[in-house]
């Protein structure tokens, strides 16, 4: 494979990206990168008032992914990333906006400076798409407990799910890697794990 890689990992609220990153990461010798999720200031206000801090809380992750983009830049032996910026714009703050939680003015200041922030950006080798259901993801988002999310509306969840779909088969410019989960078990199903290990290995070799 190639020394500098660059995987982001995608995929809805509670579907296991960080458990996964943490084990490629592992496997690969590659250095993770995680989204700002419990040391968030805005995450608990933003459920509790989504139309007063949506555009506070999508300021917030799209400034620290960028950060992380930096961080990446200088890594020597490849870089993956639970959650990229680009599901920032195509899926969380679209959706907001469609939602009327997300005033036009602000979606069009979000857009420009998202625009703005990537145009200086590396693009993944490969976005890997974690998908489940909206029931699995319920599930596991109770089974994780965290208090911020005890009152997440499924609604809002499967929009985002719907968003997601979307969004991977609307992309081009980048390989796209989808991992059904629904029945995927990380921590048992090894045989899974090693063609998936296999899968992202044939990816990224470099071919002459």
């Amino acid at each position: 494979m190639k020394s500098d890689v660059f995987v982001g990992v995608a995929g809805n609220i509670g579907v296991g990206k960080t458990t996964f990153t943490k084990n490629i990461a592992k496997h690969f010798g590659w250095e993770a990168f995680f989204e700002s999720v419990v040391d968030n200031p805005y995450l608990s206000d933003f459920y509790d008032n989504m139309k007063r801090w949506s555009f506070n809380l999508q300021i917030y992750f799209l400034h620290h992914r960028f950060q992380t983009h930096i961080e990446m830049s200088n890594t020597q032996t490849g870089a993956i990333q639970d959650r990229t910026i680009y599901e920032d714009v195509e899926i969380f703050a679209k959706n907001l906006h469609k939602l009327k939680f997300m005033s036009e003015r602000d979606w069009d200041t979000y857009q420009h400076l998202f625009e703005n922030m990537t145009s200086f950006l590396r693009k993944p080798d490969v976005i890997i798409y974690l998908k489940a259901t909206t029931d699995t993801l319920l599930t596991r988002i109770k089974n994780r407990s965290r208090d911020f999310e005890s009152d997440i509306d499924p609604e809002y969840l499967h929009t985002l799910n719907i968003s997601y779909d979307r969004w991977i088969k609307s992309i081009t410019d980048i390989p796209v890697m989808v991992i059904p989960t629904d029945t995927f078990n990380i921590f048992t199903d090894k045989d899974t794990l090693q063609e998936i290990y296999k899968e992202i290995e044939s990816r990224l070799t470099i071919t002459e």
